[in-house]
């Protein structure tokens, strides 16, 4: 990473930024109608390079458990540390809100992102059977939890 790695909320002018990287990253992308649905729910976090948007982040938060619903790093900035640094701020800004753990689903297939949980420190609790749409079919998501701390 060369530039500064900087964050904040997503507004819902951000739309067409957030879904560009969104459709580039992704099979099966999250649609504008989610995300707007998400803008009044969830936190949605951006993630910039210098005053490059090169990802983003959704986190869900019930009392005092966090969901992880998405984690995107656009394709080219992929494999530099990013995915890592955009993963601590979510958890970060889930521990102050008072989250005390975290869910997440992630692809079976998807083992990058599943090596990225697991070095945060994430474990597999379970498997959703044919959870995801996948090209020829669906895919089964693993199920993975992580204890927040300081």
């Amino acid at each position: 990473m060369s530039d500064a790695v900087s964050f904040r909320p997503m507004t819902e002018a951000d739309m067409d930024a957030v879904l560009k990287i969104e459709y580039a990253a992704y099979s099966h992308p999250w649609t504008r109608g989610i995300f707007l649905d998400g803008l009044g729910k969830y936190q949605i976090w951006l993630m910039f390079e210098g005053s490059q948007q090169v990802g983003h982040g959704v986190v869900q938060i019930i009392l005092d458990e966090a969901h992880l619903l998405n984690i995107t790093v656009k394709p080219e900035n992929q494999g530099r540390g990013l995915g890592l640094t955009l993963l601590e701020h979510l958890m970060s800004r889930a521990y102050d809100a008072k989250a005390r753990e975290c869910f997440l689903e992630v692809r079976d297939s998807n083992r990058g992102a599943f090596k990225l949980y697991e070095r945060y420190g994430f474990n597999e609790i379970g498997r959703r059977r044919d959870y995801y749409p996948a090209v020829g079919g669906r895919e089964d998501a693993v199920v993975m939890a992580c204890t927040l701390v300081d």
